[in-house]
């Protein structure tokens, strides 16, 4: 067991205890996964069988990290013996063998939120309400409110105080419209996301025999990030540990931050009345950050009242102090933080991936990105379009929806005229109106078009026909062929890549969507590869796997030198060398919509918590004086957080600024300190801001400009030092393209430019 010899006490304890409730809580960079994973190991090295371990987690990622370390202590086949995995794969995979108990098929399709969102768009148009009013996206956030607290459409319309607060919103038909949803979704034989989780609790609470079997079968389980979990997942879990109580949660309450999506903090806060017999274990030493780091995180958190109370602190060395920068406007922020990362970059930093930019909403972005460009330092922006909401995959993705499951009326709706097959929108809708005044799906209409007539062409009923014959000649090969094989089949077949090979001609955009398609396709085959020995995978297992990717799964984990950009619920278990908190400011971090109670402001003050501990090295908050929000400059004030970080770990500075209004790094600006505690130095003047009037070589002084060439290094007295790059014309119309650091590529003419020649 020398697993065991590479954990401090504190880890090792958690680890060792194996039976009975308990509960880990794991401060920032404290080993949690490893606590997790060799606890799991532990188990199966004492004896308990693999097939009783469940382990949830909250991203693939992480639960396939996780299995790849516990095989290599207790065996490969050991560890595939264990469950798991997100609670959504988990779950869906009880649903698969279940769902015909509750009403469904056992090859559910499911919907992710695009989908979702569309068939809430076309119920708000059956029913003549106004879209602007039910806005898609606030309908399913109000629905997956309620399947997230349990609450079925019956129940949700006879709730006298929700019915209230719709009347409150002008929304008093969301009721209606949730409940037409649950319908349309079960006639299509499809669950989203939120259903997964929905109906494995209905599953579970109707079904005792389903329930005992799996009481019997998860005899231990262990829970990762418990403070993120919803009621919906509280509930399951409660219910399958039920039997033996051999249920371990590890989680950090401190990082408590997606109460937005239905996350209940209380789970973990109220795990000792729930089980009072519980065991409690801290893991306190940060492994990651400097002191100033881990103290000024402590300093922060403390404020909070809610909350398990612990001391993370940290070996590791004192490290430099956190620096607060105030800048005049949200441009010049960005400036100003992307000549650090420069600077850094070139001084001692080896690498652009050491660097994180972290904000409290995506909108911010613009200035950085913006800021970095000009320095040409690559950047990488995190939580935008996955792979797999682009419309080219989306597109075949609905052909394999449709071949596992005819009646998914989304698939259906997308692919049915793609690529053009000449049924037309109008056919469209009256095959959907045959299909709801009969009560049946819309495959069931097109493959039975005498038994429920629609108002449609001849012509029409015959590319019906041939679109029917296609979908069902796929189905005959699905459980014969490995996906990649069918996969392959159904993009020929069907025309779209014919299609992007003829589009391709027209662009890059169009060459992209064909590479696209073909990186799935190599995903499919990847997939196909990597599965067990003699065991077929087939498009249905591929489509049950990408279906439950999460967004940290999509990420591709590319090896490139990039700065990431990203929202501080994004970075929550990542780690930067050298992070930049930006936009700390009241009504922005914290949030406006977080005035309202304490709770919300402490969700808050958590969340600032988290950036801060995503820090290794240093960390540097920024904070502007003026914002441009909706076309208008508003005034800002800083964040109350900053207030709140203990003075001793704070280092304040603003940046210098030249008569042009750019700022400079080098130095602090007395006349703009914002009343803080500036510790100001006396800056040396920038090369930049010298004099040039007595300096040589200067073109200004009838240089006939022989002295510049490809590859000279100048100066110029508003850009500073720069490497001319390309030159151009003759005579007094010569000009030239110069690179500088802190401004990008620039084309000035000579005979004006100023230009000093610098040495090489």
């Amino acid at each position: 067991m020398g697993y065991l010899d590479e954990l401090n006490e504190s880890q090792r304890v958690a680890v060792e205890h194996i039976y009975g409730p308990s509960m880990v809580i794991a401060g920032a960079g404290s080993g949690k996964t490893r606590v997790l994973t060799y606890r799991i190991a532990h188990m199966v090295e004492q004896g308990i069988d693999p097939h009783n371990i469940m382990a949830l987690t909250f991203t693939n990622k992480a639960a396939k990290e996780m299995s790849e370390r516990i095989g290599k202590i207790v065996g490969g086949s050991e560890a595939k013996s264990i469950t798991m995995g997100t609670f959504h794969s988990v779950f869906s995979r009880i649903l698969r063998y279940n769902a015909d108990r509750i009403g469904f098929p056992n090859n559910f399709t499911i919907y992710d939120t695009q989908d979702s969102k569309s068939l809430i768009k076309d119920i708000i148009k059956e029913f003549s309400l106004d879209d602007k009013t039910y806005k898609p996206s606030g309908v399913f956030g109000r629905i997956s409110s309620a399947k997230n607290n349990l609450i079925s459409p019956e129940a949700y319309i006879n709730n006298t105080d929700i019915q209230a607060e719709d009347r409150m919103s002008r929304r008093p038909e969301l009721g209606r419209i949730y409940a037409q949803y649950a319908n349309r979704c079960q006639r299509a034989g499809a669950m989203d996301f939120d259903d997964l989780l929905y109906f494995t609790n209905v599953l579970l609470s109707t079904q005792p025999e389903v329930l005992h079997y799996y009481q019997q079968k998860f005899k231990y389980i262990l829970v990762d990030e418990y403070q993120d979990t919803n009621y919906a997942q509280y509930l399951i879990v409660k219910k399958l540990a039920a039997a033996y109580e051999n249920l371990c949660v590890v989680g950090d309450d401190a990082q408590s931050i997606y109460s937005f999506r239905g996350a209940n903090i209380e789970n973990i806060l109220n795990f000792r009345k729930d089980y009072p017999d519980f065991s409690l274990f801290k893991l306190e030493q940060n492994y990651r950050s400097s002191q100033n780091i881990v103290d000024a995180a402590n300093s922060v958190i403390k404020r909070n009242q809610d909350q398990i109370q612990k001391s993370v602190w940290t070996h590791n060395g004192k490290g430099n102090p956190i620096s607060i920068v105030r800048t005049l406007t949200d441009n010049e922020e960005g400036r100003v933080i992307a000549n650090k990362i420069y600077d850094l970059k070139q001084s001692k930093v080896p690498d652009y991936n050491a660097f994180a930019i972290l904000y409290r909403t995506n909108k911010q972005s613009r200035s950085f990105e913006e800021a970095l460009r000009k320095l040409n330092i690559p950047y990488k922006i995190y939580g935008g379009l996955s792979f797999y909401q682009r419309k080219e995959i989306k597109d075949v993705l609905a052909y394999f929806r449709l071949t596992a499951n005819p009646n998914d009326e989304e698939a259906l709706k997308r692919v049915i005229n793609y690529p053009k097959r000449g049924i037309g929108k109008t056919s469209i809708e009256n095959i959907i109106i045959s299909a709801g005044s009969h009560g049946v799906s819309m495959w069931d209409v097109i493959q039975n078009l005498q038994q429920y007539p629609a108002d449609i062409t001849n012509s029409t009923k015959q590319k019906l026909y041939e679109f029917v014959t296609m979908i069902r000649s796929f189905q005959a090969e699905m459980l014969k062929v490995d996906a990649y094989t069918l996969a392959e089949h159904i993009t020929r077949s069907t025309g779209i890549l014919r299609e992007l090979v003829e589009e391709k001609e027209k662009g890059p955009e169009e060459v992209e969507r064909l590479q696209n398609v073909e990186e799935l396709l190599a995903g499919i085959q990847e997939f196909v590869k990597t599965s067990e020995e003699e065991e077929l995978k087939t498009l249905p297992d591929f489509l049950l796997d990408v279906s439950l990717l999460t967004d940290a799964d999509q990420e591709k984990t590319e090896d490139r030198n990039h700065v990431s950009l990203m929202t501080i619920h994004s970075s929550k278990g990542l780690e930067y060398p050298h992070v930049y908190i930006v936009g700390m400011e009241e009504n922005l971090f914290p949030s406006q919509l977080s005035m309202s109670s304490k709770s919300d402001l402490e969700e808050e003050r958590r969340l600032f918590y988290v950036a801060l501990t995503r820090a290794m090295e240093t960390c540097t908050l920024s904070y502007t004086g003026s914002r441009f929000v909706w076309n208008q400059s508003i005034r800002c004030e800083p964040s109350r957080f900053l207030d709140e970080i203990d003075a001793s770990f704070v280092h304040h500075e603003t940046p210098m600024r030249s008569q042009q209004g750019r700022s400079l790094m080098g130095g602090m600006d007395r006349s703009f300190t914002g009343g803080l505690n500036v510790s100001l130095k006396q800056p040396s003047l920038p090369r930049s801001l010298k004099s040039l009037s007595n300096l040589p070589n200067s073109p200004s002084q009838g240089s006939d400009f022989q002295d510049i060439k490809v590859g000279t290094n100048v100066e110029h007295s508003r850009f500073g030092k720069g490497k001319v790059t390309h030159l151009d014309g003759n005579g007094a119309d010569k000009k030239a393209v110069i690179f500088f650091p802190h401004h990008g590529a620039k084309t000035v003419l000579l005979k004006f430019a100023n230009l000093v020649v610098l040495p090489d």
